[in-house]
């Protein structure tokens, strides 16, 4: 498996947790509306999303490295 593909598949499984980390603490919101805050459900929707677009930021950049790795090694191994 190649550098690009394990990083996919790593940002893939975190943004799935976050997104169900993201459910969970709206739903918990709703299910407890008297012991949270009345912008509860907007402050979890900013910090989350600002989490998920974070990290696909990162993994944009991440994905462009591992690109130029994975041509090297290509590289490396038709030297020998």
């Amino acid at each position: 498996m190649s550098k690009k593909e394990r990083l996919i598949l790593a940002v893939v499984i975190v943004e799935a947790a976050l997104a169900g980390l993201w459910w969970y603490l709206a739903s918990y919101g709703m299910d407890n509306p008297d012991r949270v805050t009345a912008d509860f459900q907007q402050v979890v929707g900013q910090t989350m999303g600002t989490a998920m677009g974070a990290l696909l930021g990162v993994g944009v950049v991440l994905f462009f490295v591992a690109a130029r790795n994975d041509r090297k090694t290509i590289e490396n191994k038709m030297r020998r």
